[in-house]
């Protein structure tokens, strides 16, 4: 039996890594001719990403490899202050560091009796959104790329829209247009408000743009959707003009941070407070590995809560003490919590730091999510047929939030243009967001609970994303 290989490289981000590596498992699961190679780039001041990977490489199976690429010079937060930017010319700088280990897996193949069927050969390499410079080592090593996709395919067509719109808006105009712009993949006009904030700053806009042209320089392009949740976007892409789309999601790690976090006995803690609460009685509010607030908004919140009456569950973060860090949890929340929260809440609310998110929303407690909009929190989130209330912060949280709510009925509005630096959300309008949203006879929980045994289908044997896949490795394997 033939063996074939493929190398996978993605932003060193949870965002993005989780997801690369869950896609790399299910490749491998679907066809046991497959193995894969991880490729690791390491991102200073993320100890838990650290963490996280030395766990996944401690547990994988023998046909997944991690290989950690050499440290380079990291770019100075000072000189590249966007993340997106910073981790572009990370990878740029990593591109020697790339040609050499896939260059040692091919000379291991090259190396070897060519009659025999025990070396996998290599099939593919797989970038992700922000590694779109490793596609230049494909083409020089002649092996097939391809472009994994950990956002949904609405963020893909905005990022292929973007050549277009730069001939006609400078970024300044785009920041200031007061009319909504129409893009390919949606079917309701498009609110600037909502675009990624990077979109509406120059260094940002420029460092999506090259990425997004460069999209079309692979062979396919894997997204972390499925039809059934985005048909109208997906049937939206011209297969003439970009290369074949492949929705194979959700992909998702169902185990969780659970399963590597340094913090077991708090996370048990949290699990053991839910069991203890109603049926889906609870709100929980988690704003990703990333998401924070200054003091103020963090007591409006507070006041919201206290206002609307739910029980809740509350993931609380302090702000980052260094440009590109993630959040820590507090050492003390009363110095941030209005006088007597705590105490007033103690009944019916739980503040905690951090949690496994994915294990939260599993548990049969919680009735809502108060969410980032994360793609990979709305998946999570779907999955486990909890509905969703929208406060986007960063990154194409926004766009999220717009589709989720506008275009597809999956989602309660409490903010859809939030971002950093943004109008405070006031006590009023969380209160109100978390009431309609714990409404157990919602049209939106109705249709969360349907879209939850849709995208279960689509994972299994003969269900769309799992035919996706299929035809994917179809292609891989015929390319060799």
């Amino acid at each position: 039996m033939t063996k074939f290989e493929v190398v996978l490289i993605a932003t060193p981000a949870f965002g993005n890594f989780v997801p690369i590596v869950e896609f790399a498992q299910r490749l491998i699961d679907h066809d046991p001719r497959f193995s894969a190679t991880i490729l690791i780039i390491t991102m200073p001041g993320q100890p838990l990403l650290d963490t996280c990977i030395q766990s996944r490489v401690a547990t994988s199976a023998t046909n997944m490899k991690f290989v950690h690429l050499p440290t380079v010079d990291h770019p100075s937060p000072d000189q590249s202050q966007l993340f997106v930017a910073h981790v572009s010319s990370l990878v740029e700088k990593q591109k020697p560091n790339v040609r050499q280990a896939i260059t040692n897996l091919m000379g291991t193949d090259l190396d070897s009796d060519s009659e025999s069927n025990s070396v996998p050969q290599l099939a593919g390499l797989f970038v992700d959104m922000f590694c779109t410079s490793i596609i230049d080592v494909a083409k020089e090593l002649g092996i097939p790329c391809y472009l994994y996709f950990a956002s949904p395919a609405s963020f893909l067509s905005f990022m292929l829209h973007l050549p277009i719109l730069d001939t006609q808006l400078t970024t300044t105009e785009l920041a200031e247009l007061d009319t909504k712009l129409v893009i390919p993949g949606f079917v309701n006009p498009v609110p600037p408000s909502v675009l990624p904030p990077l979109a509406l700053k120059r260094d940002g806009s420029s460092c999506l743009l090259y990425h997004g042209r460069r999209y079309l320089e692979t062979k396919g392009i894997i997204i972390n959707t499925l039809q059934e949740l985005e048909p109208h976007t997906l049937n939206s892409f011209s297969t003439s003009q970009m290369p074949r789309v492949y929705p194979i999601g959700p992909v998702l790690d169902l185990a969780g941070p659970a399963q590597w976090h340094p913090d077991q006995a708090h996370h048990q803690n949290v699990l053991n407070w839910l069991d203890n609460q109603p049926l889906s009685s609870v709100v929980f509010l988690c704003f990703g590995s990333m998401g924070s607030f200054d003091v103020q908004q963090v007591r409006e919140i507070a006041y919201g809560l206290e206002q609307a009456g739910v029980r809740f569950l509350w993931s609380l973060r302090e702000k980052p003490k260094a440009l590109l860090n993630l959040p820590n949890d507090y050492t003390s929340l009363e110095e941030v919590l209005p006088n007597g929260f705590l105490e007033r809440t103690v009944g019916i609310g739980l503040v905690c730091g951090w949690v496994s998110q994915v294990s939260i929303l599993a548990h049969k407690a919680i009735g809502g999510f108060v969410s980032h909009c994360g793609w990979n929190s709305i998946l999570e989130s779907l999955w486990h047929a909890v509905p969703i209330a929208t406060w986007p912060i960063y990154a194409e949280q926004q766009m999220n939030a717009f589709m989720m709510v506008k275009e597809l009925g999956l989602a309660m509005e409490i903010r859809l243009d939030y971002k950093m630096g943004s109008k405070m959300v006031l006590a009023e309008e969380i209160e109100k967001g978390i009431k309609s949203l714990m409404d157990g006879d919602s049209e939106v929980r109705k249709k969360v609970k349907e879209m939850s045994q849709k995208a279960k289908t689509a994972v299994r044997e003969n269900g769309s994303s799992c035919t996706s896949l299929g035809t994917l490795i179809d292609e891989l394997a015929n390319e060799v």
